[in-house]
C-alpha cells in the first residue's frame, strides 16, 4: 500500500511543472488607419444615416424583437433597433506584414 502511494507520488511530482504563458497586448484601433471616415451615432435615423452614408452594400432583415436590422458598408456595419441605430461597428483589416 505505502508502494502504491509512493509511485502516485512520484508520478505526480514528475508531471507538476511550472506554467508559463505570454501576455499579448494589442492596442486599441491598432488595425485601424490614421484617418478614420467616422461612424453613425447612436440615436441616428435610417433617414439621417443614408443622408450622409448614402445606400448601404447590404441590407440585413430586422431579426428578433425588438427587431435589430443591420447595414453594411464597405468598412463598417451599423446596427438599428427599429428605425434608430444602437450600434456602429468598424470592420477589421488585417494590417499588411
Amino acid at each position: 500500500m505505502k508502494a502504491t502511494y509512493s509511485l502516485l507520488l512520484c508520478a505526480c511530482l514528475s508531471l507538476s511543472g511550472t506554467a508559463q504563458a505570454d501576455t499579448l497586448r494589442i492596442p486599441v484601433g491598432e488595425q485601424a488607419s490614421g484617418q478614420q471616415t467616422p461612424l453613425p451615432q447612436r440615436g441616428a435615423t435610417f433617414d439621417s444615416v443614408t443622408a450622409r452614408w448614402g445606400e448601404p452594400s447590404k441590407r440585413h432583415a430586422a431579426v428578433g424583437q425588438p427587431p435589430i436590422t443591420r447595414w453594411d458598408y464597405p468598412d463598417f456595419s451599423v446596427y438599428f433597433e427599429y428605425n434608430k441605430v444602437i450600434d456602429s461597428v468598424r470592420l477589421h483589416t488585417p494590417k499588411a506584414p
